[in-house]
C-alpha cells in the first residue's frame, strides 16, 4: 500500500471517526459506511461492504450514548474495509482477519475517546473563569479545539492501524490453513451469536420491540425474494 493511499484511507477515517460523537452525527460511523467506502477507495467495494454487514451485528451490542466506554467503529472499519478488499490472491482467512483487526481497532479507538474526553475536560478547566461568563470566543474556541483533536485521533488510528495491520494479514494469510467456507463460518457463527444475544436484550427492554422486529424481519425477506 502506498503513502498516498494510506493518507487519504486515514482522512476517511478520521472523517468518519469524527462522526461518531462529534460531528455530524449522520450515522456515516457505522461498519457497512466506513467498510464499503474503503472497499471502493482500493478498488473493491463489494468485500468492504460484506465485512461491513458482519461488523454490524457486532456493533448492534453497542448503545453509544452518554459518557459510557463503546467501540469506535468509524475509523475500525476503514481498515476492515481495507483488510478485506485489497490483494484479494489469497481469499482464505481474510474475512477472518478483517474482522479481528477492526475489533481490536474498535476497542483501541474506543479507549482513544476516553482520552480524549480527558483533555477536553483538562483545556475546559484551564478556562473555567472564560466559560462560566459565556465568552463566546472561549467556547467556540474550545469546540473547535476538541473537533479537531477528534478528527486527528481518528487520521492517527486509521493510519496506524492500517500501517501494523496490512503486512501482519498479509504475513497471516500465508500460513493460513482453514478454507474459505470455514473461515467465513466462523465469522457469520460469532457475528450471529452478538447480535441475537444483544436482540434477546432488546426484546425484554424495549416495549413493542418484538413487532418491529418481526415487520423488520419481513421487509428484509420481501426484499431479498425480489433481488
Amino acid at each position: 500500500m502506498s503513502a498516498g493511499e494510506v493518507v487519504i484511507l486515514a482522512l476517511l477515517g478520521g472523517v468518519l471517526g469524527l462522526d461518531t460523537v462529534s460531528f455530524p452525527q449522520a450515522m456515516l460511523s457505522r461498519p457497512i459506511v466506513g467498510g464499503t467506502l474503503a472497499g471502493a477507495l482500493v478498488g473493491n467495494p463489494l468485500p468492504g461492504l460484506l465485512v461491513g454487514a458482519a461488523l454490524e451485528l457486532f456493533a448492534v451490542e453497542t448503545l453509544p450514548f452518554g459518557a459510557s466506554r463503546y467501540p469506535e467503529w468509524g475509523s475500525a472499519s476503514v481498515i476492515g474495509g481495507v483488510l478485506a478488499s485489497s490483494g484479494l490472491s489469497v481469499e482464505a482467512g481474510r474475512l477472518c482477519t478483517a474482522v479481528l483487526a477492526t475489533l481490536m481497532m474498535a476497542w483501541l479507538g474506543g479507549w482513544s475517546m476516553v482520552q480524549l474526553r480527558r483533555l477536553n475536560a483538562r483545556l475546559a478547566r484551564r478556562r473555567h473563569d472564560a466559560v462560566a461568563r459565556g465568552g463566546r470566543r472561549t467556547v467556540l474556541g474550545l469546540q473547535m479545539a476538541g473537533l479537531t483533536a477528534d478528527l486527528t485521533r481518528g487520521i492517527a488510528l486509521t493510519a496506524a492501524g492500517l500501517i501494523v495491520f496490512v503486512p501482519l494479514q498479509a504475513a497471516t494469510l500465508q500460513s493460513w490453513v482453514g478454507g474459505v467456507e470455514l473461515s467465513r463460518a466462523v465469522v457469520a457463527g460469532t457475528a450471529g451469536a452478538v447480535s441475537l444475544g444483544a436482540a434477546y436484550k432488546l426484546f425484554h427492554a424495549v416495549p413493542g420491540f418484538g413487532w418491529q422486529f418481526l415487520l423488520g424481519l419481513a421487509a428484509g425477506l420481501a426484499v431479498v425474494s425480489v433481488l
